[in-house]
C-alpha cells in the first residue's frame, strides 16, 4: 500500500504521572534522561476543554523522547484491572549484556526491585516499576542476522495461525531456549 506520506519516526511517547518533578527527577537519576522541555496550560489545546495540566519531555537518547502529563484536577491515576501487569510496558534499549548488567546494579542500589535479566531468544532484559507504576523493560540484543530474518520471515505465519486458533504457534519455539541454562 503506498501512503500519500511517510513517517520518519516516534516524536515522542506519552504518559501519565503523579509528580512531574519527582518524575523527572527518578528518569534522570535512574536512567539518566535529560529533561528538556515542558508545556503547561489551563486549557487542552485539542479539545479546548478545561483541564489544566503539566507536559514535561525527557531526552531516552537517539533522538527519542518520553513524555509525561500531570493532571492535578483529574481523579488519581490508575490501571487498567483487566489487562496484566508485565503486558503494558516501555522497553529501552542497551547496547550490551555487560550494559544491562551494570544497569541492573545500579537500578537495584536506588531501592528498586528489578526482574530478571530474562532471555527472550534475541535479547536478554530486565524489568522494574517508575514511582509512577509503569513498568520498564532494560534489553539487550543478543540475537544473529539470521535469527533475525528468519523471525521475519515466519511472523506473517505466526499471526495468520494465532488469528484462527488463538494457541501460541510454534515456528519460533528455539526462541525458548536459552543456551545458557542447557546442560553440559
Amino acid at each position: 500500500m503506498t501512503l500519500p506520506f511517510a513517517l520518519s519516526r516516534i516524536h515522542h511517547v506519552a504518559y501519565r504521572c503523579r509528580d512531574a518533578k519527582d518524575t523527572a527527577d527518578w528518569y534522570a537519576r535512574v536512567l539518566g534522561m535529560t529533561f528538556q522541555t515542558a508545556f503547561s496550560e489551563d486549557h487542552v489545546p485539542s479539545t479546548g476543554e478545561y483541564d489544566p495540566y503539566m507536559h514535561i519531555f525527557l531526552d531516552c537518547g537517539g533522538g527519542n523522547v518520553l513524555a509525561f502529563f500531570e493532571l492535578p484536577k483529574q481523579p488519581e491515576m490508575g490501571r487498567d484491572p483487566n489487562t496484566p501487569a508485565w503486558v503494558q510496558h516501555i522497553a529501552f534499549e542497551v547496547p550490551s549484556l555487560d550494559a544491562l548488567r551494570a544497569a541492573k546494579t545500579h537500578i537495584e542500589a536506588q531501592g528498586i526491585e528489578v526482574l530478571g535479566p530474562t532471555y527472550h531468544g534475541i535479547f536478554r532484559s530486565i524489568y522494574f516499576f517508575d514511582p509512577n507504576g509503569h513498568r520498564l523493560e532494560l534489553a539487550c540484543n543478543i540475537g544473529t542476522e539470521d535469527q533475525y530474518a528468519e523471525l521475519r520471515r515466519v511472523a506473517p505465519l505466526m499471526l495468520d495461525e494465532w488469528s484462527r486458533t488463538k494457541k501460541a504457534p510454534r515456528h519460533a519455539d528455539w526462541l525458548h531456549v536459552d543456551p545458557g541454562s542447557l546442560a553440559e
